[in-house]
């Protein structure tokens, strides 16, 4: 069902209940794509609005532009660490309980962050791009024609997970492995993807035992350009804790994989919801530009983050005390009326393409925006090569994750005609 016909849809009425009881943390909103109306509401009603009674325990919701910056850059006020109860709205980073640098405060973040973002400096981004183009190419050139299959899958996750490979220098053919391993950290109970927490755990040991063996080759031998490399060699990372190396390790597969991976498949089900704008696309490819951050923002891949107040404080107008916790949406941020222009609108040549959420702001914007942002242009840029005069259609309705925090698709049926 598209986003206009669920607005519609009196079924998910959000004025049906009291304000005080409105939890937009339950993950069957996002799977079933009824959240709009209800985050709609509390833009109007209660930007700034304290549920007691969460799936995830009592909570604030962030739901404007404006306050989820003010949120993003007072990072003395409102933390990020693991201790109080990390970035996701369910304690302890998603139930790892792993520290990693974007759950850190200054100064061990900025230490830590400065160690891998080499990895996606301009110069290396530059010598990536030929190798992510080829494969791209590889890629689309091996799709069937005539014929419905799944893009999550065949494109989606494929790309995603050769790149990921490619930044840790990981074994080619266990590549799938970081798939299991970034869909099994942010997984909860009930998704589908895991049983119980135990199983959780237990696979994220397994990625924690495999890459072990890989920091052992690699500490002990010259410094190389792959992200394990950089950090065996780093003062900054070398001695972290066994728990500190498996909490960066996921980070980065989670980071590397869930922002391409679900705006790869979000970009085309825009296009195919809002025609008009494929069919615009088809005629100046030049707007791939514009388009690709346009399409992050319409999917914000990871629909929040959540930071613990470290002080009594006010926001929005509202008393925060400390230890509160405070989950900034930026899925709702991001369809902000008063920060964005015709915000429900797909557009792929909006003046300011780039004012969105979807990476963070401040000192966790995102590490490798950039590469997703230059993954998501080759994508588009090796499609238009390719079907110049058609578009890729949608053929039914999309799969969606069962998750608060990864918005994204397990399936999503598309045919390419002939």
């Amino acid at each position: 069902m598209s986003e206009a016909a669920l607005k519609r849809d009196g079924a998910n009425d959000p004025y049906a209940i009291p304000l005080a009881d409105i939890d937009v943390s339950d993950p069957a909103r996002f799977r079933d794509f009824t959240l709009w109306p209800y985050f709609e509401r509390l833009r109007k009603e209660d930007p700034v609005h304290w549920c007691a009674n969460g799936m995830f325990g009592p909570y604030w919701s962030v739901t404007k532009y404006k306050d989820i910056m003010q949120v993003e850059t007072s990072h003395n006020i409102f933390s990020s660490d693991t201790e109080l109860g990390g970035i996701t709205i369910e304690d302890g980073n998603a139930k790892l309980g792993l520290p990693m640098f974007i759950a850190m405060d200054p100064p061990k973040h900025d230490e830590q962050r400065k160690t891998v973002s080499p990895i996606v400096s301009p110069e290396n981004l530059a010598k990536l791009e030929s190798t992510i183009r080829a494969r791209v190419g590889m890629i689309l050139d091996d799709l069937p024609v005539n014929e419905t299959f799944n893009w999550v899958e065949r494109v989606s996750i494929e790309l995603t997970t050769q790149m990921l490979a490619t930044l840790f220098d990981f074994p080619w053919e266990d590549r799938r492995k970081l798939t299991r391993w970034s869909d099994v950290a942010t997984a909860t109970p009930g998704s589908g993807i895991i049983d119980s927490y135990e199983q959780k755990m237990a696979e994220v040991m397994e990625c924690g035992a495999y890459f072990t063996r890989l920091w052992n080759e690699r500490v002990n031998a010259e410094p190389g350009n792959d992200l394990i490399s950089m950090m065996a060699h780093s003062d900054a990372m070398r001695h972290m804790s066994p728990e500190e190396f498996l909490g960066n390790l996921l980070l980065l597969i989670v980071g590397g994989n869930d922002t391409t991976r679900n705006s790869i498949t979000g970009g085309l089900l825009a296009l195919n919801e809002f025609p008009d704008q494929y069919r615009k696309l088809r005629e100046n490819p030049a707007l791939i530009s514009s388009m690709v951050p346009e399409i992050i923002r319409w999917q914000t891949p990871l629909a929040h983050m959540r930071r613990t107040a470290k002080m009594d404080t006010v926001l929005g107008g509202k008393t925060i005390r400390a230890g509160d916790k405070v989950v900034m949406w930026y899925v709702s941020g991001n369809r902000d009326e008063e920060a964005i222009e015709r915000p429900n609108e797909f557009i792929i040549d909006r003046a300011r393409p780039r004012q969105h959420l979807s990476f963070g702001f401040g000192i966790h914007r995102c590490v490798g925006n950039r590469l997703g942002e230059m993954q998501l242009r080759i994508v588009w840029e090796e499609i238009l090569k390719r079907w110049p005069d058609q578009p890729i259609e949608v053929m039914g309705e999309p799969k969606r994750v069962y998750s608060c925090f990864v918005k994204g698709y397990e399936s999503l049926p598309v045919r390419i005609r002939a």
